[in-house]
């Protein structure tokens, strides 16, 4: 007799609990973390907040209001109790002892995620050290998170799960870790700096998690990133090259999203990656139009782009998923940005999009017509390598060319233009 197996996977049942000192707004950032918490496979059941001026040394939360956690933990059957703040070790601890449920905070819960969706080697090395970086300080007291091989929110990735584990292996670990990272970040480093000196122009793509940056570039450049509507859906970087509407290639690089409050630890371990963005030329702002929080989200994108040392670079600043909204709204711009209303997913305002791009980009080419002489033809082939020739014509007086050519090397063709169409 044939037997059916239910392979539906439980989710873990969670309690978000939340401390409201008015240092941020509360509500929208449970609003993301339930969010989070849906990307982590798991279910928010209840949310707990409780008005304090501070967060209680011992607790996090009021010791009467935990008990009141506790109650609705063994009444809603929880798995799972996160808070929407970092907790302490001894937070941790005690929270446990009085509702014997598994507790993490938002940031462990970030590094979970994390941890799930890096795919690359290069993935895998940040996520850890993130994640030995954070438990390091915390190893000494903390209960249900060390003392066993969890399985669910808040357990996976590969850092260290047993209370003994030793401090001096874990910093080892760490320097081991970071030393194989850094060999891949000189390699990045070398392939940048040749793109520099080949005289390759970039645009990074940033956001937001969740603002549709991967749709976007697949949307582009076919590039078949992985596109999902999970907030850290990406963490590699993807380089595309695209050819825009001037006749210039650039190549697009989509990056890792940001989020407000994103772990110290975090921004560190994937400084390398980031960094893409502080190199690009220009800086494509991907602002999700149909959230009621696209400004703050763009006010925490542009902050943390200052952070990596992005200011001075040129922004075109793009408002995403505008097939779900009637309107826009319209975020206060600085002079030199760029704004474009779009849709990654049906390509409405796509050529609006690269247009803003090429107009962004750096005076770097000229756009000509040419008159060469037969005898000069060779240069055409000098063109062709290092710019792009849009026509060629042979006349009687010699080879007409409509091109875009690089300034470096614009002086072998300045006496055989005929006018400059326009300078990019």
């Amino acid at each position: 007799m044939a037997q059916l197996y239910d392979n539906t996977v439980k989710k873990d049942r969670v309690l978000l609990a939340a401390v409201d000192t008015g240092a941020y707004d509360t509500a929208a950032s449970l609003v993301e973390l339930e969010e989070l918490v849906k990307t982590a496979d798991g279910e928010p059941v209840i949310r707990v907040v409780q008005k304090r001026p501070s967060y209680d040394k011992a607790t996090c939360i009021g010791s009467g209001r935990l008990e009141e956690i506790a109650q609705l933990c063994t009444d809603n059957e929880i798995d799972r109790i996160i808070f929407d703040c970092e907790l302490t070790a001894t937070q941790i601890r005690n929270i446990e002892d009085v509702c014997g449920v598994f507790t993490i905070d938002r940031t462990m819960l970030i590094l979970d995620i994390f941890a799930s969706h890096a795919k690359t080697h290069e993935g895998r090395l940040q996520v850890e050290i993130a994640q030995n970086k954070y438990r390091l300080p915390r190893l000494a007291g903390m209960g249900l998170n060390l003392s066993r091989l969890g399985g669910g929110i808040g357990t996976r990735g590969p850092g260290e799960t047993k209370l003994e584990t030793d401090k001096r292996h874990i910093r080892a670990r760490i320097a081991s870790l970071t030393e194989e990272l850094r060999e891949i970040e000189k390699r990045r480093d070398l392939m940048r700096k040749r793109r520099k000196k080949d005289g390759v122009l970039t645009c990074a793509i940033v956001g937001y998690t969740n603002a549709g940056k991967s749709t976007l570039l697949n949307a582009l450049t076919q590039a078949g990133v992985l596109s999902e509507d999970k907030l850290f859906a990406t963490l590699e970087t993807t380089s595309r090259a695209i050819e825009l509407p001037d006749g210039r290639s650039v190549t697009l690089i989509d990056t890792v999203g940001f989020i407000s409050r994103l772990p110290h630890n975090l921004v560190e371990a994937f400084k390398s990656t980031l960094e893409e963005a502080a190199q690009a030329d220009v800086l494509i702002h991907v602002v999700d139009a149909s959230d009621p929080s696209c400004e703050e989200q763009a006010a925490v994108t542009r902050k943390l782009l200052s952070e990596l040392g992005c200011d001075g670079i040129p922004v075109v600043t793009v408002f995403n998923k505008c097939d779900k909204i009637a309107y826009a709204k319209s975020l206060k711009a600085d002079a030199e940005e760029f704004e474009v209303l779009i849709s990654a997913k049906t390509g409405e305002g796509l050529d609006a999009m690269l247009d803003a791009v090429a107009r962004a980009l750096p005076d770097s080419c000229v756009r000509c017509r040419l008159l060469l002489p037969f005898d000069k033809a060779g240069l055409l082939n000098t063109v062709r390598i290092d710019g792009k020739v849009f026509s060629e014509e042979y006349t009687a007086e010699g080879i007409e060319v409509d091109a875009l050519i690089d300034r470096r090397i614009f002086y072998m063709f300045e006496e055989y233009k005929v006018n400059c169409v326009n300078n990019l």
